[in-house]
């Protein structure tokens, strides 16, 4: 009985569970991820240039403004994802209207993600030759035209290679939420490979999410030569 079970476990793509919820465990991973990762882009990256601009030296300097948005970045990159879900419940439900699925999920991914970005954007922002800055400004360019035209276009193919790492984050943190109701493929994988010894669905999940990041990160490298004039 036991061996029989165990061959029925092993069938691969011939399992239903497979057949029946891999692709919809896939879609609801990627749905996940993107609007996380969207979310996380268009809020992180002005922190992390207001983070630029508000330091000592910066074009404009503020301490105020800079020591609470490095505050709230460094408290948010303090707090571990799995207990920043838990806290967030109640806000997710209210803001999502559901704090469970792919929808739950999506929330409390971009705002333990938005901090961390907003630091890999300060970082590639921050290894831009000041010379060039300078240079801008005795040719009379506004702050903004300095933020945007040289920071910022200087910094894009490191940016992107952020994004990229971002995005590989985040699908982690996806599958880690998938344990707690999070939906996608970490529940696939939790559910049926953990719980319940189906090794076929474990080891094709994790192909699956293998092959996302290798897609993710292709496609970041592609973009990061592609936008670098240097």
């Amino acid at each position: 009985m036991i061996a029989n079970a165990r061959t029925e476990e092993m069938e691969w793509f011939g399992n239903r569970i497979i057949q029946n919820e891999l692709w919809d465990a896939t879609v609801e991973t990627l749905l996940m991820v993107g609007w996380a990762s969207l979310a996380t882009v268009l809020i992180g990256l002005p922190i992390g240039m207001a983070l630029v601009a508000t330091r000592q030296g910066g074009i404009r300097p503020n301490k105020i403004i800079n020591f609470i948005l490095s505050l709230i970045v460094n408290v948010g990159r303090s707090i571990p994802f799995i207990i920043l879900l838990i806290i967030l419940l109640p806000v997710t439900d209210w803001v999502m209207q559901t704090n469970i699925g792919w929808r739950g999920m999506a929330f409390p991914l971009a705002i333990g993600s938005i901090p961390f970005f907003a630091r890999l954007v300060e970082t590639n922002l921050l290894a831009i030759d000041s010379g060039k800055v300078e240079a801008s400004q005795m040719m009379g360019a506004s702050r903004t035209r300095i933020m945007g035209d040289v920071l910022l276009r200087e910094a894009l193919p490191g940016i992107i290679q952020s994004t990229s790492v971002l995005v590989i984050m985040i699908i982690g943190f996806s599958a880690m939420g998938g344990t707690v109701g999070g939906g996608g493929l970490g529940a696939l994988a939790y559910n049926y490979g953990y719980q319940r010894y189906h090794l076929d669905v474990l080891t094709i999940t994790v192909v699956v999410l293998v092959i996302i990041v290798q897609l993710v990160q292709m496609l970041g490298d592609m973009l990061s030569r592609y936008v670098d004039h240097r």
